[in-house]
């Protein structure tokens, strides 16, 4: 099929650096020389236009959870496509819409609703809509707005106004402040850099103490919501300290907050479960999925919300109290249906419990680092791994930027695709980040791991 793209290869790359306009890359270096182009994908491997093929250790964009070129998830979105290619869902509905937002909540075990969108950032933008309109309709009379957002510095929740207010990475906020009002930021529980000796139930107290102590000096009659990736992801890989998602629910309980659960990157096996909050079994008010809920192969989002959270907007109709937002693409016949064959997916192959093992096989494997004077930590649940370079074990300050990078650098020429997180905190780019599909062999764990291991022995010295 992409055999006829051989005589026009040169001229694809002029087109590419004439006329696209790439994300999160300086294009300069493009007019010398142009990116890689992808033409084909199966199972953990993507081939280019050259013939060349690579092993995918990022899943694209963290999303291609059941692996590339799943031929039953064509043949779904075409036979859909023939059906009913589009309808939206607003006083009207259709069967893979109803059928999918069924199964979130058979998943989640709870009852509720479910909202369509089309990226995580709007799924994350319709929760904190969400949030505010259910605190104006359920505040007492007389009270002031409860409007404020809480989240934690290194996560990230989207790159669209609210989102990226909530998002508290200095570097993806550059030349785009001031930004919407009302955001405000916590310490990550990070033990790793930031515990100090202190043992790990001392050091999450402490974050807890602030995030209270947040609400407090803010006002907990203000604040609506706080939102958290139950495993900060691109912010460099930081699960929670145990306990600190149970601290987090108490708090919101105590203080009538509502609690966000941003599983845009940890959900639907990505962390060895179906839900990266169910290692810990503490369940939020709202939830937002995106990624691997169509394991990239279709743009969807969902916000689900408990039952409790919906009912304060059902009213007699003529009323504002219904919500008054909507997405032209959100929840389309085509991309529900694609994700519930992914669903299904995940679930008859068990994926899950293979990212689980293979999760566990690729720590154990790597662990070898840790004898490097430039490793500080290995981490992560599942196929969401992060491995943190430091300039030395005793003060952890980060590994330079241009050491660490020759990392991924060496893995492309061995064709091996890695992550580090770029564009976050500045001076923090310094964790490098592997997320595979979870349909990876033990073979291909190993190819993993060894190249990444052969890549970090083989830094320049810092």
């Amino acid at each position: 099929m992409f055999a006829s793209l051989s005589p026009e290869k040169t001229d694809l790359g002029k087109m590419d650096a004439e006329s696209l306009w790439h994300s999160l890359v300086q294009h300069k270096p493009f007019s010398q020389k142009p990116p890689k182009c992808m033409a084909k994908g199966v199972g953990c491997y993507v081939t280019d236009t050259d013939g060349v093929e690579y092993f995918d250790g990022v899943s694209g964009l963290w999303c291609v959870n059941v692996g590339y070129g799943r031929q039953e998830l064509a043949q779904v979105a075409y036979e859909q496509m023939v059906d009913l290619a589009y309808f939206p869902i607003t006083s009207m509905s259709h069967e893979p819409g109803i059928r999918l937002a069924h199964k979130l909540l058979e998943l989640l075990g709870y009852e509720g609703k479910v909202f369509f969108s089309t990226s995580g950032s709007e799924a994350n933008e319709t929760a904190f809509k969400i949030a505010r309109q259910y605190h104006a309709q359920t505040a007492p009379a007389g009270s002031g707005p409860r409007y404020k957002i809480i989240s934690r510095y290194r996560g990230y929740h989207g790159h669209t106004m609210g989102a990226l207010s909530a998002t508290a990475q200095a570097e993806r906020k550059l030349k785009y402040e001031p930004l919407v009002p009302g955001f405000f930021h916590v310490s990550p529980p990070y033990h790793y850099r930031f515990g100090d000796g202190q043992p790990e139930n001392v050091y999450n107290a402490a974050c807890l103490r602030e995030l209270e102590q947040t609400i407090l000096y803010e006002g907990a009659e203000s604040v609506a919501a706080v939102i958290v990736e139950p495993i900060i992801s691109g912010g460099g890989v930081i699960p929670p300290t145990e306990g600190y998602l149970r601290g987090v629910r108490e708090i919101c309980d105590r203080t009538g907050i509502l609690l966000i659960y941003d599983e845009v990157v940890n959900g639907f096996g990505r962390t060895g479960k179906m839900f990266g909050h169910q290692h810990w079994g503490v369940e939020p008010d709202i939830i937002s999925f995106a990624k691997g809920l169509t394991s990239g192969y279709m743009p969807l989002s969902a916000t689900a919300v408990k039952q409790h959270v919906f009912e304060a907007f059902l009213d007699e109709p003529g009323t504002d109290s219904h919500f008054r937002h909507i997405t032209t693409y959100g929840g389309t016949p085509v991309c529900t249906a694609v994700s519930l064959r992914s669903i299904e997916i995940l679930e008859r192959e068990g994926l899950c419990e293979r990212a689980a093992e293979m999760g566990d096989y690729l720590l154990s494997k790597l662990q070898r680092l840790l004898d490097h004077p430039n490793v500080g930590d290995v981490r992560g649940k599942g196929l969401l791994l992060g491995i943190e370079l430091v300039k030395d074990k005793v003060s952890k300050t980060p590994l330079d930027s241009d050491i660490v990078a020759t990392v991924p650098r060496y893995c492309m020429d061995k064709q091996v695709i890695i992550g580090r997180n770029t564009n976050t905190i500045p001076g923090f780019t310094n964790v490098l980040i592997m997320a595979p599909p979870l349909v990876i062999s033990q073979e291909d764990a190993d190819r993993l791991a060894d190249t990444v291991c052969d890549a970090v022995f083989a830094m320049p010295s810092s």
